[in-house]
């Protein structure tokens, strides 16, 4: 949602499970280089070419490292851990 200042906008994701088995869930990380110093430094905002006058920017430039600090610190309440990052 950040990269597409809004355009597409994730959905709120749960799971019901058909059945009584046991549920598999895999994590993805996103990273930008096999050096993780270098990984969380690199700096991510919303795509230039969506922006205009009638669609300003709505979430400021971050770095992948302080969304993730800030998403640990966080937890997993049920909300969306990009609100600090709108401007």
């Amino acid at each position: 949602m950040l990269i597409t200042n809004d355009r597409f906008v994730s959905v709120y994701h749960r799971v019901l499970s058909n059945h009584g088995g046991p549920r598999v869930s895999v994590a993805s990380f996103f990273s930008n280089s096999h050096d993780p110093a270098k990984g969380t430094s690199k700096v991510y905002g919303p795509i230039k070419e969506l922006l205009s006058e009638e669609n300003p920017p709505i979430y400021r430039n971050t770095t992948i490292g302080e969304i993730m600090a800030h998403h640990f610190a966080k937890g997993l309440d049920g909300n969306s851990a990009l609100q600090p990052f709108r401007l």
